[in-house]
């Protein structure tokens, strides 16, 4: 068993979905090496997440960004939470529901990504700078 694991900081985006794919595989050339494995990949922050999902239609990632403004508000007056600004608890909330990790099978040094599918990059705040995620695989 064969196991790599990098730290990568992505640029700083601004508040939306965005694909990330590329720059998981483009951060770890080393799947390349496995026929099968898993990859996890791990995002060390508290208000940015990631999911899995269309890779194709741009539309969709706008979709979701809509209906997470819509679903988790923000100004709440409820929030104990607010010292870094009214976007701050909402993407908190955001991240919490969608995950920090996602884990995708690697098969004949690729990800076993479906046809559609795309690694997002979930940025929950209007200015959350540069992110880091730690990509891990595992496999022979």
């Amino acid at each position: 068993m064969k196991i790599y694991q990098q730290i990568k900081s992505l640029k700083e985006r601004r508040r939306g979905f965005h694909l990330i794919t590329d720059e998981i595989t483009d951060g770890l050339p080393q799947i390349k090496e496995l026929k099968t494995g898993l990859c996890q990949v791990f995002i060390q922050h508290t208000s940015a997440s990631l999911t899995i999902n269309e890779n194709a239609d741009p539309t969709v990632r706008q979709d979701f960004e809509m209906w997470f403004n819509k679903t988790v508000k923000e100004n709440d007056p409820d929030y104990l939470h607010n010292d870094e600004g009214p976007d701050d608890m909402p993407a908190h909330i955001k991240a919490a529901m969608l995950g920090n990790s996602v884990t995708i099978p690697i098969s004949n040094g690729r990800l076993a990504l479906g046809t559609w599918q795309g690694i997002y990059l979930c940025e929950h705040r209007n200015y959350g700078g540069p992110r880091r995620i730690v990509i891990t695989a595992w496999g022979e």
